[in-house]
């Protein structure tokens, strides 16, 4: 029952690189549970599906850009226009710093400045980075900076790291996310002409808009796995800043041009590799459509599938189902191998059947922040840890306020669901 959601930690502090500040981006039902349910349902969660972890919460915080032409190895940036309505800004005449890793490294000054020299002409303030350092390999580098064109301040952020080529990082990362968990605007992918993949979301950093910050990135992924993810926001911090602008201050192609500057990729040369990475086999589709059918087979009559997950990986999907009075979102995650956190999962108030399986059912409000949205959850593990938690929503999405009173399906029909035999197969 994992939905995707941006980390909710307000701080923005420099040991927080972008993809640390991503890696917490999923939350499970806990609203309803006891303090530490929720992580422990989290924990279990991520288990079953890590990736699809990485390529909603990587999306979130980047997506990338389209074709720029070079002359003599040099990146044209076409700072010829802006989001925010204010006349052009030239793109600058002086040279730019190149970075030239070395045994040192790149240090968070060359990170900070590499940033400001690429942005248009602008006053910057509150500069923070982490350079390449050979101590902590898995860290990624990063820059941001509070920007202002004139037209007020705004957060500006990127973040470098290696990605193995064909593998599904480098996959998952240019990747739209599902409209059903993580709202936004727009999503465009392209390609560049070196066969690099790039993509721009327009979204917001709050799922559910209690606070109308935009959250504008861009993320490109290079055949050679340089993985760059630039975000902007229309605010002076990503989080407990007032909106100081419509829009934030570059560009759709303007992000793109930053996301695919050349700078960058020399950062990411100098990041020692990760050996694991190189064992990462080459990508494969995710195929859900078999727990999908499963699922779909198993909703009670009366109820319409009007919306299903088009991405689904092997052990989580969702449908969308509508009685008539309203819709209302179901989702699953089937995952074996779960004994290990079954004490902590079935405590008190769940029940054990004859053949040894563990049921707990819960009802709480939803996750997200949906006005009025309540959240049903039966949640099942057999006796060899395979575990089947399905969950219903009174709207077909929890980020959006409730259609009906309750949810389609009944507590009953949730416990069937999760209790029948066609999981196994």
């Amino acid at each position: 029952m994992p939905v995707e959601q941006r980390h909710n930690d307000s701080d923005s502090s420099n040991d927080q690189a972008f993809e640390v500040r991503l890696a917490a981006a999923l939350h499970a039902a806990g609203d309803t549970f006891e303090a530490d349910r929720g992580a422990l349902v989290a924990a279990g969660t991520v288990r079953g599906r890590r990736r699809r972890l990485r390529r909603r919460a990587t999306v979130l915080g980047g997506a990338a850009g389209v074709a720029l032409a070079g002359v003599g190895g040099a990146l044209l940036v076409p700072w010829s226009g802006s989001s925010s309505g204010q006349s052009p800004s030239a793109v600058r005449t002086t040279p730019r710093p190149v970075l030239s890793p070395t045994a040192r490294g790149v240090t968070p000054d060359e990170m900070i400045n590499t940033l400001e020299e690429l942005l248009p002409e602008g006053k910057f303030g509150k500069p923070q980075g982490r350079g390449v350092d050979a101590s902590e390999p898995l860290v990624a580098p990063y820059a941001q900076v509070v920007y202002d064109d004139g037209h007020g301040a705004a957060a500006i952020s990127v973040s470098v790291n290696r990605v193995l080529p064909g593998g599904n990082d480098a996959r998952q990362a240019t990747q739209c996310p599902d409209k059903v968990f993580i709202p936004y605007d727009s999503c465009v992918t392209s390609h560049l002409p070196d066969a690099s993949v790039v993509t721009v979301l327009k979204g917001y950093e709050y799922p559910d808009r209690r606070v109308d910050t935009k959250l504008w990135t861009a993320n490109l992924v290079t055949p050679d796995g340089h993985h760059v993810s630039v975000s902007e926001w229309n605010a002076a911090a990503e989080k407990d800043a007032p909106i100081s602008r419509d829009q934030p201050p570059l560009s759709a192609e303007q992000l793109k041009a930053l996301a695919a500057a050349k700078e960058w990729r020399g950062v990411v040369d100098a990041i020692p590799e990760d050996p694991r990475q190189t064992q990462e086999p080459p990508a494969a589709p995710e195929d859900g459509r078999g727990t999908r059918q499963t699922l779909t087979s198993l909703i009670p009559k009366g109820l319409k599938v009007v919306g299903h997950a088009s991405d689904d990986d092997g052990g989580f999907t969702y449908v969308v189902v509508d009685d008539g009075h309203g819709r209302s979102l179901v989702q699953i995650n089937v995952q074996p191998d779960m004994s290990d956190v079954a004490k902590q999962l079935f405590g008190a108030g769940s029940e054990t059947l004859a053949d040894g399986t563990r049921v707990a059912e819960h009802k709480g409000p939803g996750e997200k922040g949906g006005d009025g949205v309540v959240m049903w959850t039966a949640d099942t593990m057999r006796t060899d840890g395979f575990r089947v938690v399905v969950s219903a929503f009174n709207s077909g999405s929890q980020q959006t306020p409730a259609t009906r009173a309750t949810p389609a399906l009944t507590m009953k029909q949730l416990r069937a669901i999760a209790l029948s035999p066609k999981w196994r197969s």
